[in-house]
């Protein structure tokens, strides 16, 4: 859902988000792109093409479903914590995460999910998927992450699955998010895009961009 902040609290989350955005920068992961000072979509795209042509040819693409609409905000909350001690800031982060929307002049409690539409949103988005970053390093994995939008790269079809179910089991119970199993899937690399871009193979390298005109 996205939300439209009026004037006043665009410059109150902004002024948040400009504040906590250093104190989580240290702790962020390297192969996390999306949504974070000099880090772009190019050096995300990049970074898939150096894993593939370092073997790793076998790709498991995660979508998770409806991401912005299903954070868990006890979870959230919880992380934050762990970073802020002042329980005024607290207090305010937690009522924005239950604004409310107005549907058809209705006002509708949320229960999940992070405001889109808000200077806070993408740095929420990168908190809460820390998590998955330091579980895929932690099992040793090569993968490249811009917000919610996630491909790890592996030797081996056997390896891709195994790394599919695994991670799917993590993300649902750990974090308490849901993914798409009808577009996440085990792709070979001319089959899988990132980011709007496709790969092909040319002298023996893998490439990104449009394939070459036949």
């Amino acid at each position: 859902m996205l939300g439209i902040p009026t004037v006043i609290d665009r410059l109150i989350t902004e002024s948040i988000a400009q504040w906590l955005s250093p104190l989580y920068e240290g702790e962020f992961s390297e192969h996390s792109y999306g949504f974070r000072e000099n880090r772009n979509a190019h050096q995300a795209v990049y970074q898939a093409q150096t894993n593939l042509n370092d073997g790793r040819e076998w790709v498991v693409e995660l979508d998770l479903d409806k991401f912005f609409d299903r954070v868990n905000h006890d979870r959230l909350m919880s992380l934050l914590a762990r970073k802020i001690t002042d329980k005024r800031t607290l207090k305010l982060l937690r009522a924005y995460l239950n604004c409310g929307m107005m549907e058809n002049g209705v006002v509708r409690e949320r229960k999940e999910g992070t405001p889109q539409g808000s200077p806070l949103s993408p740095l929420m988005s990168n908190i809460v998927l820390n998590e998955l970053d330091k579980e895929l390093e932690a099992r040793g994995h090569r993968y490249v992450r811009y917000c919610d939008d996630c491909s790890i790269y592996v030797k081996s079809e056997k390896s891709a699955t195994r790394v599919l179910a695994t991670i799917t089991e993590f993300i649902e119970k750990k974090l308490k998010l849901k993914v798409n199993r009808t577009k996440s899937k085990v792709s070979r690399p001319m089959e899988s895009t990132l980011l709007g871009f496709s790969f092909y193979r040319s002298k023996q390298v893998w490439e990104y961009g449009l394939p070459p005109s036949r």
